[in-house]
């Protein structure tokens, strides 16, 4: 369903969020992020002097070095842009989050190690869709892979959603009935 059209308005800001994803020649996994953060106008800031429109007040970027089973072996970040010159120092604290592994539970793990006052809010932030685009970096990559060994849709998929993470993945939902019938339910009554 497409958004409504919008009131009369004027951006003031604008925040992309970029995520890629790299297979290594050694067979490990670069997951990439930057965040930059711009605004439509000038504006002043007590360490930078005046910011004009359209250059970064926040860019930050980051590369997660993951093996196969999603296991974070080292963990790097910069700091190119913000608004305070301290906040370049949270970025050498972003290699506490090796040995973590992504995945249920991940995200309390990182605020444990990265959250708070040793680290920084924006680089954390990337970490929500930094941990997708691992996913859908390393396993739709490996399904490819079974399915040109000649594998069939169902088998070079087994044991890759996990159930009841969102609609498509519903134990109720059609993809699974057709996809990995062993573990469809009928949905329930409301």
């Amino acid at each position: 369903m497409p958004l409504s059209p919008p009131a009369p308005r004027r951006r003031l800001h604008d925040r992309r969020v970029r995520c890629e994803g790299f297979l290594r020649e050694d067979g490990l996994w670069d997951i990439e992020a930057e965040l930059v953060d711009t605004k439509t106008y000038a504006f002043e800031n007590y360490w930078r002097g005046r910011v004009e429109p359209g250059v970064p007040i926040h860019r930050m970027r980051v590369r997660l070095t993951i093996d196969d089973r999603l296991t974070i072996l080292t963990a790097e970040a910069e700091t190119l842009e913000s608004p305070y010159a301290v906040c370049a120092n949270a970025a050498g604290n972003f290699a506490r989050l090796a040995g973590l592994r992504i995945g249920p539970g991940w995200m309390r793990q990182v605020k444990e190690r990265y959250g708070r006052t040793a680290g920084c809010t924006h680089i954390l932030e990337l970490l929500y869709p930094l941990g997708t685009s691992a996913y859908q970096t390393l396993g739709p990559w490996h399904e490819h892979m079974r399915r040109q060994a000649g594998m069939s849709e169902a088998e070079s998929m087994k044991g890759g959603p996990s159930l009841d993470s969102c609609m498509a993945f519903a134990r109720s939902s059609p993809v699974v009935r057709t996809l990995w019938p062993e573990d469809y339910r009928e949905a329930e009554s409301a």
